[in-house]
């Protein structure tokens, strides 16, 4: 055994014990998986040997397979449920394994032998055949566990020589008989099965080195998935508290209570109110981005009536609007009121982002309009713009993280790249659609479909 791990790089005193439990639970999942393939067999091969031979015979030797097949499921059941991850235990089911393989090969082995002793001298290619595809059926599928495997064999190899020299005992015959040439041949036989037990292990070890690989690298991930994220988080924090002191002072002296500001003084206020506006958004979409990241994002669901939503979206960013000579307006269509169950702090974030988004990239004088149509079973909210439009192929940029359609240095308007990101996650959780129509040179629409809810529904 010693020997075979070496060779494969894998010393015994060196496996570790979730490796030895990753191999008892596949050599036990191919045991179970394959059950009924083995039982047709064994039960061809008692047919047919109960019409040629004493039926009996064949018949008590199956029993006895079948008693040892029966072994193998409740020990598979039992290693299927062990989660404790104990040594000991994996020791002990290794030590069942081992066992209950000795009774199995013994079995088969026993089934062979009996059929070969009612035949005449040079006529067992029947056994030896059997024997030969229970050899070769154990190399293909118990390649998990080696000691299993190299008991199994080592049977299956003792077999085969009691049959070749039961032959050669009871006619002592010359090395030139055929006798002998049945022992050769059986010799290169076993030669062919260990080749293919340790192609098919080596396979099965490479695929382990690979899994464990993969583990570490997985690990190494989260761990920088968890630094990167601490990171951010702190980083994004220590610039929101200086900054909201900033913002707040700016926009004291813009208030003009401490007086006003001197007209030469003017535009660098403005740029700098303009610019710590821009930095909170910032951070706060780098925050939002890194809840959703880490699941970390909540969602508090309550009855949001959507003609309120729009009315108060619209209301929000009126001021930006004007800031920038753009008209924004609502298209709220009359009749009943419509409720969708969902966050109305987020929703509103969605809202934000597209509004935004529209009146960035509008023409000054142009207009932007919010509204919702009623689709029965659904609501689509909508806001249009009357901007340049966008190209078909950018269609895919839209949602994608940290992308802007004009990503140049001299882009019109900045941001993240991340609030069409964000707001396609919120609506996700919402269990709705958000997408675009655009028509270059005439505008965009951007819409959100949602599922209407009844309220009354709910109270009845």
């Amino acid at each position: 055994m010693a020997f075979i791990d070496q060779a494969l790089g894998f010393g015994t005193e060196h496996v570790r014990d979730d490796m030895m439990e990753r191999q008892l639970k596949d050599y036990v999942s191919i045991t179970a998986r394959l059950i009924w393939q083995r039982q047709s067999i064994f039960f061809a091969a008692t047919t047919l040997t109960a019409f040629y031979f004493d039926p009996a015979r064949s018949i008590a030797c199956y029993g006895a397979v079948l008693f040892t097949e029966v072994l193998d499921l409740i020990l598979a059941r039992r290693i299927r449920e062990w989660t404790d991850h104990d040594p000991a235990k994996a020791r002990r089911f290794m030590a069942w394994i081992l066992a209950n393989t000795a009774l199995s090969a013994g079995a088969i082995s026993l089934f062979v032998m009996v059929i070969a002793l009612q035949q005449d001298v040079g006529g067992h290619f029947t056994p030896l055949f059997f024997l030969f595809a229970a050899a070769l059926f154990a190399a293909m599928n118990n390649h998990q566990l080696v000691p299993a495997l190299a008991l199994r064999l080592t049977i299956y190899g003792a077999t085969f020589f009691f049959i070749t020299f039961l032959d050669i005992w009871r006619v002592n015959p010359p090395l030139s008989s055929e006798l002998w040439l049945h022992f050769f041949t059986v010799v290169f036989v076993l030669y062919f099965i260990i080749d293919c037990s340790f192609m098919f292990l080596q396979l099965y070890r490479s695929r382990l080195r690979q899994l464990e690989r993969l583990r570490e690298e997985h690990a190494r991930t989260l761990a920088a998935f968890e630094v990167k994220s601490q990171f951010v988080s702190v980083v994004s924090h220590e610039l929101r508290t200086p900054l909201t002191s900033i913002k707040g002072s700016l926009d004291l002296l813009n208030s003009g209570a401490l007086g006003p500001v001197p007209e030469a003084m003017a535009p660098l206020v403005d740029i700098a109110t303009k610019n710590s506006a821009r930095l909170s958004n910032l951070i706060n979409d780098i925050l939002d981005f890194q809840k959703i990241e880490a699941g970390e994002m909540t969602y508090n669901f309550d009855e949001v009536e959507i003609s309120r939503l729009v009315t108060d979206a619209i209301e929000a960013n009126r001021g930006y609007a004007d800031s920038l000579g753009i008209t924004i307006r609502g298209d709220l269509p009359a009749g009943d009121l419509v409720f969708v169950q969902g966050d109305e702090s987020r929703l509103m974030q969605v809202m934000a982002n597209i509004i935004s988004n529209a009146l960035k990239f509008s023409h000054e004088g142009g207009e932007v309009i919010v509204g919702y149509e009623n689709l029965g079973a659904q609501v689509r909210v909508f806001v249009q713009d009357h901007g340049d439009g966008i190209p078909e192929e950018a269609r895919k940029m839209v949602f994608d993280r940290f992308t802007q359609l004009d990503s140049s240095d001299q882009r019109k308007v900045g941001g993240t790249g991340l609030g069409m990101n964000i707001s396609r996650q919120i609506v996700e959780q919402h269990d709705g659609q958000i997408d675009f129509v655009s028509e270059t040179g005439i505008g965009t629409t951007f819409y959100v479909i949602l599922d209407v809810h009844d309220p009354l529904a709910e109270d009845e």
